[in-house]
């Protein structure tokens, strides 16, 4: 396996650049930390809410998504709002898998939280530092992903001895890739109107491999 963080750079990095990036990380972060206390709100006030809400909610996160693509171009306060009501959105859609875990085994959750930040770190650290473009790993990673939803959706139809895992450790597998590419968008983009949207990638990155996680913890709990 090369060593992605160690190879040399194939373009020059003025400081000016440095400190466009270092501008765009911080805002960036900071819109990702403000989408994890929404979401947090939204799972909270969510907790009662039945599962059939679930896609409901999910709809209209998605909508929110899309209407970012449109604002972040026009109005930078109009797409950090909707990041935010995203957030909430979210929150709310996974609120009752949540309240599951929480009355049936809250280890399970403190779990995935952890390991969660672990693979974060690591790989947004990997990620922003690699001197590689990392855009054709992304593209693997994109088709990837559309195959193991494919796979999902075929899982819920046709017995998997065990498919439940396999979807879990090949999706931490996809998002390993995917989070890298997000980390390295913000080395390389001096574009600071464009840190809402990326930080709505970092943001569904980090919930992916938290769901991730909590299936296959809840899963060693429950054996």
């Amino acid at each position: 396996m090369s060593d992605w963080a160690t190879e040399p750079s194939t373009s020059r990095e003025t400081p000016a650049a440095t400190q466009q990036a270092a501008t765009l990380f911080s805002q960036t972060m900071t819109y990702v930390a403000a989408t994890v206390g929404f979401f947090a709100l939204g799972a909270y006030l969510g907790r009662h809410l039945s599962y059939n809400w679930g896609w409901v909610l999910f709809i209209g996160a998605f909508v929110c998504l899309m209407g970012m693509r449109v604002a972040v171009r026009r109005s930078t306060s109009l797409a950090v709002a909707l990041l935010f009501v995203f957030g909430i959105l979210i929150g709310l859609a996974v609120a009752p898998t949540l309240a599951y875990y929480a009355s049936a085994d809250v280890t399970a959750l403190w779990q995935a939280g952890g390991a969660t930040a672990l693979f974060m770190v690591g790989l947004g650290a990997a990620g922003y530092g690699s001197r590689r473009d990392l855009s054709s790993l992304a593209r693997v990673c994109f088709w990837a992903l559309v195959a193991l939803i494919l796979f999902g959706i075929v899982a819920i139809f046709v017995h998997i001895p065990q498919a439940s895992l396999v979807y879990s450790v090949a999706g931490l597998v996809i998002f390993a890739g995917l989070t890298m590419f997000d980390f390295q968008r913000l080395r390389r983009n001096s574009d600071a109107a464009s840190a809402p949207f990326i930080a709505a990638s970092i943001f569904l990155d980090a919930l992916n491999v938290f769901l991730f996680f909590l299936n296959i913890f809840g899963r060693s709990g429950g054996d």
